[in-house]
C-alpha cells in the first residue's frame, strides 16, 4: 500500500478499535450479567473481567456474520472507503461513549446503523430497503418477544402449582436446544460457520426419512436432554447454589453471544477496505475482540451497576427468565447477521421479567429516558454521519 493509504487505514483501524473499546464499556460488556449481578450471584467487578474474555471469544468464534453485514449491506451502489469508515466510526464511538459516562444505555446497533447508513447516503449511495426492513422487524419486535418471554418464564417460575425444579430443567433444555444449533467457525467450512448438530449430526448413520436428515435432530435432542438433565440434578441437590450456577451459566452465553454479535458494529465498516489492505478477516476481528475485551475490563463495571440496580430488582429466578430469551435472540441476531442491540435484548427482558413480580423495583421513568435515547441515538448518529461526510467531502478532506 501507499504510504498515504497505509496512514488512512491505520487511522481507521483506531477508531474502530476505539469504537470497540466503548462497545465493551457499555452494551456487550455490561449487559450479559447485569441481571445475575442483579440477583447477587457474582460481583460487578468479576463480571467485568469475565464477560471480557467471554465476548473476545465469541468475537472470533461467530463475529463474522455481523461484520460483513454491517460492512457490505447497508448501503447500496457504493464502497465504504477508509474516510467514510472513520467518520462512521467516530460519530457512533462519541455517542456511546457519551451513554457510558452518564450511565444510559445508548444503543450500540442503532448508532452504528445510523451513522454507516448516513456516511453512504453521502457518499450517494443507495438505500437498502430489503436489509433495513429485516433488521426494523428484529428491532421491533425485540421488546415483545424477550420481554414477553422472559415475563411468561418468570410467572411460571414463581408458580407454586408447577414444580420449579422440573420446569427449571425444562428450561436448561431450551438452552441446550440452542447450544447444539449456534453457529462456530471452527465446525464450518472455510467463511463459514457450522453448529454442534449440523456439523456432527449429520454424519450419524441414522437415514433420511420422507428427505429429512435425521441427525441434527437427534444431536439436538441430545444436547437439550444434557443440559436439561444437568441443571435438574444440580437444582435437586443444591436449590440456591444451582440457581446461581445456571443464572452464571446463561450470563456467559450472553456474553459470548454479545462478542459475536457488537465486535460487527466496531469492525464492519473496514470490510470494503480489508482486501485493499491485505488483512484478512480473522485478524481484524481478533483486533476487534481486543478492543471489547478491554473496554469491558475498563469501563463495563459503571454500566453493569446501572443496568442491574436502576432497572429492576431481580432475583435468581426472574433473572433466568431474562437471559433466555436474551440468548435466543442474540443468537438469531448473528445466525443472520442483523447488528441488534444488547441494551434493547436484555433492558426489555428484564423489564419483561420485573412485571412479572408486579412491576416491582422497574423504573418507569428510566425507561422512558432510554427508549427516548434508542431513538434518539439512531436519528443523531444517521444525521452527524451523513452532514459529517457531506462537510468534509465539500472540503476535501476524504
Amino acid at each position: 500500500m501507499a504510504l498515504e493509504t497505509t496512514a488512512t487505514f491505520a487511522v481507521a483501524g483506531l477508531a474502530s478499535l476505539f469504537m470497540a473499546w466503548a462497545i465493551g464499556a457499555g452494551s456487550s460488556g455490561s449487559t450479559p450479567f447485569a441481571p445475575a449481578v442483579g440477583a447477587n450471584a457474582i460481583s460487578v467487578m468479576r463480571a467485568g473481567l469475565v464477560v471480557g474474555v467471554l465476548g473476545f471469544l465469541g468475537a472470533v468464534l461467530q463475529g463474522a456474520n455481523v461484520t460483513e453485514a454491517v460492512g457490505t449491506e447497508l448501503i447500496g451502489g457504493v464502497t465504504i472507503t477508509a474516510g467514510a469508515a472513520i467518520v462512521a466510526l467516530l460519530t457512533a464511538a462519541a455517542l456511546v461513549a457519551i451513554g457510558v459516562f452518564t450511565g444510559y444505555p445508548i444503543a450500540t446497533a442503532f448508532t452504528v446503523t445510523g451513522a454507516v447508513v448516513g456516511v453512504g447516503l453521502a457518499m450517494g449511495g443507495a438505500p437498502a430497503w430489503a436489509k433495513y426492513t429485516e433488521i426494523a422487524t428484529l428491532w421491533v419486535l425485540t421488546p415483545f418477544v424477550g420481554g414477553g418471554s422472559a415475563y411468561v418464564a418468570a410467572r411460571a417460575l414463581q408458580n407454586d402449582r408447577i414444580p420449579e425444579r422440573a420446569l427449571t430443567g425444562v428450561l436448561g433444555g431450551i438452552v441446550g436446544v440452542i447450544l447444539g444449533n449456534i453457529g462456530f467457525a471452527f465446525l464450518g467450512a472455510a467463511d463459514e460457520q457450522g453448529s454442534l448438530a449440523g456439523t456432527l449430526g449429520s454424519g450419524l448413520p441414522v437415514g433420511s426419512p420422507f428427505g429429512i436428515d435425521l441427525g441434527p435432530i437427534i444431536l439436538t435432542l441430545a444436547c437439550a436432554a444434557i443440559v436439561g438433565t444437568a441443571v435438574y440434578l444440580d437444582i435437586g441437590r443444591d436449590r440456591d447454589g444451582g440457581q446461581r450456577r445456571f443464572l452464571l451459566a446463561l450470563g456467559g452465553l450472553v456474553a459470548f453471544s454479545a462478542g459475536g454479535s457488537q465486535v460487527g458494529l466496531a469492525i464492519g465498516p473496514l470490510v470494503p477496505i480489508l482486501d485493499e489492505a491485505a488483512i484478512p478477516l480473522w485478524a481484524v476481528l481478533v483486533g476487534g475482540g481486543t478492543g471489547l475485551l478491554l473496554g469491558s475490563w475498563t469501563g463495563a463495571p459503571r454500566m453493569i451497576k446501572a443496568i442491574a440496580q436502576d432497572y429492576a430488582s431481580m432475583g435468581p429466578r426472574r433473572s433466568i427468565a431474562a437471559l433466555i430469551p436474551s440468548f435466543a435472540i442474540a443468537q438469531t441476531a448473528v445466525a443472520f447477521g442483523i447488528p441488534v442491540s444488547f441494551n434493547e435484548i436484555i433492558v426489555s427482558a428484564i423489564v419483561g421479567a420485573g412485571y412479572a413480580a408486579g412491576g416491582a423495583g422497574v423504573s418507569k421513568r428510566k425507561m422512558g429516558y432510554t427508549v427516548l435515547a434508542w431513538i434518539g441515538s439512531l436519528a443523531v448518529s444517521l444525521t452527524v454521519g451523513f452532514g459529517a461526510y457531506w462537510l468534509l467531502a465539500a472540503i476535501g478532506v476524504v
